[in-house]
């Protein structure tokens, strides 16, 4: 079955940088586009970037364009979010996503952005 597992969430101060990293199983990675969203309190769900299977032709939410990189490795099944200069209204679980006729999410990672 899909399985998306995140990890590198954490406590930053503004300006700060941090790397997320999902790792994926239980279907054909290197042949999907995968998704990165987050969710802050108290508001809904929002996209933050997004690849295909080949890695280019990457979008991003206008939020977040210019400081967050998505990337993968088809070889390892992993998808990354780096992200830098980090602001407080980053502040959200941040969650992989890919729709295999359902849609499928990981459990979230926390990012929390604060002095």
């Amino acid at each position: 079955q899909v399985h998306l597992e995140e990890s590198g969430g954490g406590l930053v101060q503004p300006g700060g940088s941090l790397k997320l990293s999902c790792a994926a199983s239980g279907f054909p990675f290197s042949s999907r586009g995968m998704s990165w969203y987050r969710q802050a309190p108290g508001k809904e769900r929002e996209f933050v970037a997004g690849i295909p299977h080949t890695g280019d032709r990457r979008n991003y939410a206008d939020s977040v364009r210019g400081r967050f990189t998505i990337s993968r490795d088809n070889a390892k099944n992993m998808l990354y979010l780096e992200m830098s200069n980090l602001q407080p209204e980053d502040t959200a679980v941040y969650y992989c996503f890919i729709r295999i006729g359902a849609d499928y999410w990981g459990q979230g990672t926390q990012v929390t952005v604060s002095s």
